[in-house]
């Protein structure tokens, strides 16, 4: 049986990509892996992950998903540090989704930082 391939687009396998950080064994090394990692989560329906790696400071008590909506393919369009050695970093991007008979994309500049050594969701750049 062939590897289920990530939701985010890499061409990986999930296991090999974003399953790393949606489980735990390793934390996303950039900003950018880990806005793949999460948009990977609302793939999977992983509302778990995307709490733990949100900012404490911005985080809401709970994450609500939509079982209407599946999350079926990510562009990343730019990014801003975000790097082994940056604290602080940007990614814009766009989400693809499927709704009911219909689709949508959700497009976003999102800020990402490090909190105790690890890079978290901090909100959008607006």
């Amino acid at each position: 049986m062939p590897p289920i391939p990530c939701p985010c687009g890499t061409g990986l396998p999930l296991v090999d990509c974003c399953g790393r950080a949606l489980s735990g064994t390793a934390p996303a090394a950039t900003a950018e892996a880990l806005m793949r990692s999460r948009f990977t989560a609302f793939a999977e329906g992983d509302a778990d992950y995307l709490l733990r790696s949100w900012h404490p400071d911005t985080r809401p008590r709970r994450v609500e998903l939509d079982p209407d909506q599946r999350w079926v393919r990510l562009e990343v369009l730019g990014r801003t540090g975000g790097g082994l050695l940056h604290a602080e970093g940007t990614v814009e991007f766009r989400a693809h989704y499927l709704e009911g008979a219909g689709q949508g994309v959700l497009h976003e500049n999102s800020r990402f930082t490090r909190s105790d050594g690890n890079w978290v969701y901090w909100g959008t750049v607006r």
